[in-house]
């Protein structure tokens, strides 16, 4: 089945659009913030009169993305770089996914798309109310950034880093970013982040890089063998560059993914990585690219085979009380969430990830020996599923 993507038409308004924030580790979120605090003093010098038009100092909506962000700022020769390798992989990887999804739901994603004054910009897909997702989005950024030396060193821990130039240090900013809530409870919600960050040279320092990302899964009812599915497809696509990396990276996603207030896990983990940089640029970028081709395969025949499932009022009442969990730490603990709302970002692209529907219920507790409280169990205590 062909997808189409319907654009939100930019005539007539103007509308101010942030590139989705899901990037967590200690790094990226450092650089976010210090991205931010760059953002204002460089506001604070040009004293931008805002009040003559609608939109604030970021985003600027577009009828259609450009051929490619990368090569439209930096030309044709930037063809060969990685940046422009990833901004085409995402892209790919976001056009493959959103019509596997449609192929199952039926129901045509919304695109928006955006430039940023800077350079750089974005492409944001979502639907909701479809026939088997609540709500499905798939989001893709690039961003060229500034921000101040004292967090280039904290971004890079090179404490002693002496920079000698003037101004900000440059960074280049990629990703892809996706959450999919299906209706029925007994099929997963799922979200998967990648990216890729540059800090270009400057004031007598050489560039750095490095890869990001992860995948994991958040089921209200608990089966073994989907979990041990979506789990044993991860470990493989690790396995095949790294047989290391899957136990580092799945403890990494289940601490990561802690609701402390709470004393559990969002859900039942997957991978998540940071700072990746041990091995030569290529093969991480392909290691990159084959976990978003692992997405589909891992995610979409569980939502298949419990999309039809029969289930009870009770089973959706507990569906949307995890729902509620889910909301509690994107907005409590996410870093890119949490980033996007303190400095002022766009509020639907930042919120794309809540569910549709969530609940509170008074202290609802699942009795014991109950498959609510087996799931809830396999969220205190993260499991080995292979």
């Amino acid at each position: 089945m062909a997808t189409r993507f319907a654009r939100t038409p930019t005539v007539g308004r103007s509308r101010v659009v942030v590139s989705p924030g899901s990037s967590r580790s200690s790094r990226s979120s450092r650089l976010l913030a210090s991205t931010a605090k760059a953002s204002a003093k460089t506001s604070d010098k040009k004293k931008t009169d805002t009040s003559k038009r609608p939109e604030l100092e970021g985003h600027v909506a577009i009828d259609a993305p450009p051929a490619s962000f990368v090569t439209e700022r930096e030309g044709d020769e930037a063809k060969d770089s990685i940046r422009h390798k990833f901004e085409k992989l995402i892209r790919e990887s976001q056009d493959s996914i959103c019509a596997a999804i449609t192929e199952v739901d039926g129901m045509e994603f919304r695109e928006d798309a955006y430039t940023r004054p800077s350079g750089g910009g974005g492409i944001t897909r979502v639907f909701q109310g479809g026939n088997v997702w609540e709500k499905a989005g798939v989001n893709v950024s690039v961003v060229y950034g500034l921000m101040p030396p004292e967090a280039y060193r904290a971004a890079t821990g090179n404490d002693d880093a002496e920079l000698n130039g003037e101004g900000f240090v440059p960074f280049f900013a990629a990703g892809i970013s996706s959450v999919m809530h299906p209706h029925n409870p007994h099929a997963p919600t799922m979200h998967f982040n990648y990216r890729y960050f540059e800090t270009e040279q400057w004031g007598g320092i050489p560039s750095q890089w490095w890869f990001g990302g992860g995948c994991d899964i958040t089921p209200s009812y608990l089966y073994k063998d989907d979990m041990e599915h979506f789990h044993g497809t991860l470990k493989n696509v690790c396995d095949e560059h790294d047989e290391a990396y899957f136990p580092k990276f799945k403890q990494w996603a289940d601490d990561y993914f802690m609701i402390k207030h709470r004393g559990e896990r969002r859900g039942c983990g997957g991978i998540f990585f940071d700072d990746l940089n041990d091995k030569p640029k290529e093969e991480l970028f392909e290691f990159s690219k084959q976990c978003q081709q692992s997405v589909v395969p891992a995610y979409v025949p569980l939502v298949e085979k419990h999309m039809n499932d029969e289930f009870t009022e009770d089973q959706k009442r507990w569906q949307q009380a995890r729902r509620g969990r889910y909301v509690e730490f994107n907005l409590v603990y996410d870093r890119g969430t949490t980033f996007g709302l303190k400095t002022g970002g766009r509020i639907e692209s930042i919120l794309m990830s809540m569910p549709l529907t969530s609940r509170w219920e008074y202290d609802y507790v699942p009795e014991k020996g109950t498959p609510e409280w087996d799931l809830l169990d396999a969220c205190q205590t993260p499991r080995d599923w292979v």
